[in-house]
C-alpha cells in the first residue's frame, strides 16, 4: 500500500474525532447551552454506567472466542506496559514542569492511558478494507481486526477505570483532604492510646500495650504483637492467626466498587458469552433465540463513542483560557503520548517478537505497536468530570494531543506497517 493511502486511512478516524469534538464545543457555548454543567455531569454518569459497559460487553461477545483468548494472551501485558511506562514518563513531566498537586493525577492519567477503544476499532478494520491491504484477504483481515480491536477496547476500559481512575482519585482535592485528615486523626489516636509500663521484673523487658479504638474502616489498623508468658519466656501468637488477621484487614480495605466498575463487569459478561458455547448459541447469531437481548445491548453500546467524544468538546469551553498558563504541562503530555511512548513501544514489541512469545500475525503486531502511539483516552474527560478535578485542563490536553495525533498517529501507523511486513 502506498504511503499516501496509509496516511489517509490513519487520518480519517482522527479527523472524525475532532469534528465530533467541535460539535460538543458548539453545544456547550452559552448561545446554545445544551451541554451545560448539569447536562455534562448527567451524560458522564450515563456513559460510565450504561454506554461503556454495553459497548465492551457486545464487542467481546460477538468477536472473542476461547481460541482467540489463548492466541492473544500477550495483549493484556502489552497494555499494562503502556500504562506503567506512561506513568513513569508522567512522573518525569510532573517533576520537570512542577505540576500543581491537584493536576498531578490528571497528568499521570493522560500519560498512562491511551485511546484503546475509539481509534483502534476504527483504524485497524479500516486498514483491512483498503484496496491492496498489506494484511492479506479482506474478509479474514477484517474479522481478525475486529476481534483484536474489541479485546483492546475491553482491556483498555478495565485498565482505565481501575488504574487511571484511581490515579485521578488519589490526587483529587476532596480525596487528598480526606487522606490528610485521616493521617492526623491516626497520629492523635496512637499518641493517646499507647502506654508504656515499667519493665517486667522477671524478664527486664518493657511491655508496650497498643490499644486501637478506631472503628472507622478508613483508618489503618495496627497489628498488635501479643505475647504470653510461659516458663519465663515470651511466646508469639501463631503465624496463622496473624496472617488471617492481616487478610481480614486487607479485605475490608479493598473497595470492590472501584475494582468491579460497570465496564469491568461488562467485560467479564462479554467474555463469558463469547467463550462459553452454550451462551454464544443463545445470544449471538441470526438463529439465536435470545438475539434480541444482544441486539439491544449493541444499540446501547453504539452511543458510547460519540457521547464521550461530545463530552471532550463540551469540556473544552472551561479550559481554553488556561492554555498559556499550562503550556509546559501540555507540551510534556504531548511529548510522552505522541513521541516517547511510540518509540519505546517499537523496542518492547519487536523484542517480544524476536523471542517468539507472541502470535506471528503482522496485523496483531501492528495493533500492539499502535497501542503505544495513541493519544490520551477520551474516558479521562469523564473521570475528571466525576471528581471535579482539572476538567478544563483535561480539555486542553485532549485538544492539543489529538491535534498533534492527526500527524503523529498517521506517521507512526505507516512506520509500523512497514516494520511488521
Amino acid at each position: 500500500m502506498a504511503f499516501w493511502k496509509l496516511f489517509i486511512v490513519a487520518l480519517m478516524p482522527v479527523l472524525k474525532v475532532l469534528l465530533i469534538t467541535a460539535v460538543g464545543t458548539l453545544l456547550a457555548i452559552n448561545r446554545f447551552n445544551i451541554l451545560g454543567e448539569t447536562a455534562r455531569k448527567n451524560l458522564n454518569t450515563l456513559v460510565y454506567i450504561v454506554f461503556s459497559p454495553t459497548l465492551v460487553c457486545s464487542s467481546l461477545a460477538e468477536t472473542i472466542t476461547l481460541r482467540n483468548v489463548v492466541i492473544l494472551w500477550f495483549m493484556p501485558v502489552n497494555i499494562l506496559l503502556t500504562f506503567v511506562i506512561g506513568t513513569i514518563l508522567g512522573l518525569l513531566v510532573v517533576k520537570l514542569t512542577r505540576v500543581p498537586r491537584n493536576l498531578q493525577g490528571l497528568v499521570l492519567g493522560c500519560c498512562a492511558s491511551g485511546n484503546l477503544g475509539n481509534l483502534p476499532i476504527i483504524i485497524v478494520p479500516a486498514v483491512c478494507k483498503q484496496s491492496g491491504s498489506p494484511f492479506g484477504d479482506v474478509n479474514v483481515c477484517y474479522k481478525n481486526a475486529l476481534a483484536y480491536a474489541s479485546l483492546s477496547m475491553a482491556l483498555g476500559s478495565v485498565y482505565i477505570w481501575s488504574y487511571a481512575y484511581n490515579l485521578v482519585r488519589l490526587y483529587a482535592p476532596k480525596i487528598s483532604n480526606e487522606i490528610i485528615a485521616d493521617d492526623r486523626s491516626m497520629v492523635n489516636l496512637v499518641s493517646s492510646t499507647t502506654k508504656t509500663d515499667s519493665e517486667n521484673p522477671s524478664t527486664g523487658l518493657p511491655i508496650a500495650i497498643a490499644d486501637d479504638r478506631s472503628q472507622n474502616e478508613n483508618h489503618v489498623k495496627h497489628l498488635e504483637i501479643q505475647c504470653t508468658m510461659r516458663d519465663g519466656q515470651i511466646e508469639e501468637v501463631p503465624k496463622k492467626k496473624t496472617i488471617m488477621k492481616q487478610l481480614k484487614t486487607l479485605l475490608k480495605k479493598i473497595n470492590l466498587k472501584v475494582l468491579f466498575t460497570p465496564s469491568t463487569i461488562g467485560a467479564i459478561v462479554g467474555l463469558m458469552i463469547g467463550i462459553v458455547p452454550q451462551f454464544r448459541k443463545l445470544l449471538i447469531g441470526d438463529s439465536a433465540p435470545l438475539r434480541v437481548i444482544e441486539e439491544s445491548v449493541v444499540m446501547l453500546g453504539y452511543a458510547c463513542i460519540p457521547a464521550m467524544t461530545l463530552l471532550v468538546g463540551a469540556n473544552l469551553i472551561k479550559g481554553l483560557n488556561g492554555l498559556g498558563k499550562h503550556f509546559p504541562l501540555i507540551v510534556g503530555v504531548v511529548v510522552v503520548r505522541c513521541f516517547a511512548l511510540p518509540a519505546i513501544g517499537v523496542g518492547m514489541v519487536k523484542g517480544v517478537v524476536r523471542l517468539g512469545l507472541i502470535h506471528p500475525d503482522p496485523l496483531y503486531q501492528f495493533l500492539l505497536l499502535l497501542q503505544f502511539a495513541l493519544p490520551p483516552a477520551v474516558a479521562m474527560s469523564t473521570i475528571t468530570q466525576l471528581f471535579g478535578a482539572g476538567e478544563g485542563e483535561c480539555s486542553i490536553i485532549m485538544f492539543a494531543t489529538y491535534s498533534v495525533a492527526i500527524v503523529s498517529v498517521t506517521l507512526w501507523s505507516t512506520f509500523y506497517m512497514w516494520l511488521v511486513l
